[in-house]
């Protein structure tokens, strides 16, 4: 399969930019952007390598390992080479990594569960139990000599409980209580703030002056074995009890796991209040296949093993691509910029939209259309975007100018700046209102018919900023719907189901749901079966629908004004994006067929609107106003004109008793 050209571009400048922060990030302690979106980057040049294999290179940061030595400590050739775990997002991604490992070692695997330390790798060698050196990862081959801050940790022992040449492997980090305060402490004397506690730890290590070290309540946990001088344990959390028994200290919080159940349950422990517990971060767990021969016959991939894998907690902070910035208004007016982004999981539920807060945002930001952001969930329904990965930033972006006319405002649509302020809104007021009703109307039964979305809920959605527009239905999640009041689970899927069931719709009712002047039910039937597409109907002149059956010049004129409008014409290419459109199928034979009925009066049965369709469902024409050609007049309750009028031409006039018998219900 050809690679496309914008795929193959997309994924040469996701290896620059991850390799542009891995290297500021292992060989300078500098995080441009959080580990969490450097994740997030990663995860998708790795699906875009796995759909097409062509676009691996060497030097890809999935082949590869980051973190050159820097130049100022001495140098250390790893005896055993270094390598570093790939990730999972995922239910989906751990059940793939358990398939690889049940088809590559024929075995049904079990695993041993330990926590991911965010911290900085470390490897030790010891020699008849005396350390020797301690030592960064670096680039997997050469590492950098870091034995006299590590010599400070004083739970590293200069010598182990056995005189035993071992070289093993573990994690120093940064206690987060530490953290704090060494942040704390650096803001009150004016230095700049590490970014997190990796880079806390990292640059603790990575110096010369040991004193450094020694002041920072730095800990460590060894995981594995590289090499041995004795017998190597059989099981993964023998090797942990092995090392243990050494001497060295172990995390205690590692477990068991017989089945990919028991995986899910440790994970969400630990994602959960388990988390708060401990005084050190992490940022996910570890699988490690038991066995110590199947991971032998598993082996390992240019830079991780393949009878491991590391499985993340949801991100606080992830990348994701803009494809459209649209505008939200509120109930004084206020208009609210909002962006349309790829759907994307983040803080555990899957987003399609991110704040935007006013136009100074957007300038401070740069934010465009196409744009490749960092977005994080900052304690509302709606995420905020915090930075914009500019070296992924497609060619021919440009500046978002805010409008200054929307189909949202009243009145003339009219758009201005609040004085003083970096708030835009409405010139005319209601326009939240006006807003609400249209939505209400496309939901309604005789639109769309989604059940479940009536006056409360779009109101809700609307104060929300999840919805301000038809399309905006079609973005909403179920994890949106959950953080509302009100919202449950079975609640927010039978509302997620009904948006969906809503996606395949008749031309004659989203004609009817758009809300264009004129045309309720009976003229979108009309307009439906004569022009069968949107299309068609789309770009017919004024004179040709004013020759429409039913329209006439008057209706003509409003139905060719709705659709020169630019702002509709973008309204309908974000709806087409979301629905299937069908056509209108006329009932060829039935109890009406042949006849034209008009309904006058208010029914107890049924609505205007539902008393025309049912004449269409039986075969007959439902038209609006009285004629020589009108078969019957349905008379409901406190009639009008139209009733004096069948009266004068000698139409039949029916009750709604009769109208019943007529349909043959």
């Amino acid at each position: 399969m050809a690679v496309p050209r914008k795929t193959r571009m997309r994924a040469a400048k996701l290896r620059a930019a991850i390799t542009k922060y891995r290297t500021l990030q292992h060989e300078h302690d500098v995080s441009v952007v959080s580990p969490d979106a450097l994740d997030s980057l990663k995860y998708e040049l790795a699906k875009l390598e796995e759909q097409y294999p062509e676009l691996v290179t060497p030097d890809s940061p999935t082949q590869v390992i980051a973190g050159a030595p820097v130049p100022f400590l001495k140098k250390v050739r790893h005896a055993v080479p270094q390598w570093s775990f790939n990730d999972a997002f995922t239910e989906e991604d751990i059940r793939a990594f358990d398939a690889r490992v049940r088809k590559a070692s024929g075995a049904i695997p079990s695993y041993d569960l330990e926590l991911k330390i965010d911290g900085l790798k470390i490897v030790f060698t010891y020699e008849k139990g005396v350390l020797i050196t301690a030592a960064t990862r670096g680039d997997g081959v050469v590492g950098e000599d870091v034995t006299h801050n590590i010599r400070t940790i004083s739970e590293v022992p200069e010598r182990l409980l056995r005189p035993v040449d071992l070289i093993a492997e573990g994690e120093v980090y940064l206690t987060r209580s530490g953290f704090a305060n060494l942040n704390a402490a650096r803001r009150k004397l004016g230095e700049p703030l590490f970014a997190n506690p990796r880079n806390a730890a990292a640059g603790s290590i990575r110096q010369l002056d040991p004193n450094v070290a020694a002041e920072r309540p730095l800990g460590v946990f060894v995981y594995d074995i590289a090499a041995t001088a004795e017998t190597f344990p059989e099981t993964q959390s023998d090797e942990l009890a092995y090392l243990a028994a050494l001497g060295l200290p172990v995390n205690k919080e590692h477990e068991h796991a017989g089945s990919l159940e028991e995986v899910f349950a440790y994970w969400r422990k630990w994602k959960g209040s388990a988390r708060e517990t401990v005084d050190y971060q992490i940022d996910g767990i570890v699988l490690k296949v038991e066995s110590r021969k199947a991971q032998e016959i598993l082996g390992y991939t240019g830079k991780a093993p393949r009878f491991g894998i590391a499985y993340k907690f949801p991100p606080e902070q992830v990348e994701t691509v803009v494809e459209d910035i649209a505008l939200q208004v509120g109930r004084t007016g206020k208009l609210t910029p909002i962006a349309h982004v790829r759907s994307v999981a983040v803080a555990g539920t899957v987003v399609a939209r991110a704040t935007l807060h006013n136009e100074d945002f957007i300038k401070e930001k740069d934010i465009r259309i196409g744009d490749t952001v960092i977005l994080q969930k900052a304690g509302d329904i709606i995420p905020e975007i915090v930075s914009v990965v500019k070296e992924l930033r497609p060619k021919g972006a440009k500046a978002w100018r805010f409008p200054t006319h929307s189909a949202l405002c009243g009145g003339d649509g009219g758009i201005e700046r609040v004085e003083g302020e970096a708030a835009h809104r409405c010139k005319e007021a209601g326009s939240f209102e006006q807003q609400a009703r249209r939505i209400i109307h496309f939901a309604g039964k005789s639109a769309l018919d989604i059940e479940g979305m009536g006056k409360k809920t779009v109101r809700l959605l609307m104060e929300r900023n999840l919805i301000s527009d038809f399309d905006d239905l079609f973005d909403l999640t179920k994890d949106e719907l959950l953080e509302l009041e009100g919202f449950e689970e079975t609640k927010a899927n039978n509302l997620i189901e009904a948006i969906q069931a809503s996606e395949k719709v008749t031309l004659d009712r989203l004609l009817t749901g758009l809300g264009i002047p004129h045309v309720g039910e009976e003229t979108a039937f009309l307009l439906a079966d004569r022009f069968k597409t949107l299309a068609a109907l789309r770009a017919a002149s004024e004179e040709v629908l004013a020759r429409a059956d039913g329209i006439g010049p008057i209706i003509g004129r409003a139905i060719a004004a709705w659709f020169a409008d630019k702002s509709n014409r973008a309204l309908l290419a974000r709806l087409e994006k979301n629905l299937v459109i069908r056509k209108v199928i006329a009932p060829t034979k039935g109890p009406l067929t042949g006849q034209t009925v008009v309904v006058t009066g208010t029914l107890k049965a049924f609505s205007r609107e539902e008393a025309e369709t049912a004449v269409r469902r039986a075969g007959g024409k439902a038209a609006a106003t009285v004629s020589s050609k009108t078969s019957f007049v349905v008379l409901g309750e406190a009639a009008g004109s139209k009733l004096d009028r069948a009266r004068r031409l000698g139409i039949p006039v029916v009750e709604e008793a009769e109208f019943l018998k007529k349909l043959g219900a």
